[in-house]
């Protein structure tokens, strides 16, 4: 189960290096070029959405089929491998979280990137009609 984490890990740093690419005040004359790759890449990177819908499935299907540990039914190194479990849990939530929080913002920001650029064409067509 570690390599799905693993690829999930990348592709939430890939979405965020590009959000902080477009986002980034300075680099007017690569930002075409970025806009284009983002552009090609938001569909392919559509596939984390339904990717982490059945990773979270994941995390609650061990969780409720997680034998409890309250009290004193367990032997100390039950309850700390117990307890481990539910912090990769909640690890992993928050991985998912901001993968599906990155491709949001990737997707608002290259949209609005391509909508000023449609604007500031209107814009230079309408000045060179005057």
């Amino acid at each position: 189960m570690a390599l799905e984490w693993v690829m999930l890990g990348y592709a939430a740093g890939a979405e965020a290096i590009m959000v902080l690419l477009l986002t980034i005040p300075g680099l007017d004359g690569l930002r075409k070029g970025l806009t284009a790759v983002t552009r090609n890449l938001l569909k392919p990177f559509l596939s984390v959405v339904p990717f982490c819908l059945f990773l979270l499935m994941d995390i609650y299907w061990k969780y409720e089929t997680r034998p409890s540990c309250e009290g004193d039914s367990c032997s100390p190194s039950e309850h700390l491998r117990h307890q481990k479990s539910i912090m990769k849990s909640q690890r992993n939530a928050l991985l998912i979280g901001a993968a599906l929080t990155f491709y949001w913002l990737l997707y608002s920001v290259t949209n609005l990137i391509v909508r000023i650029e449609q604007l500031n064409q209107r814009i230079e067509r309408l000045k060179n009609r005057d």
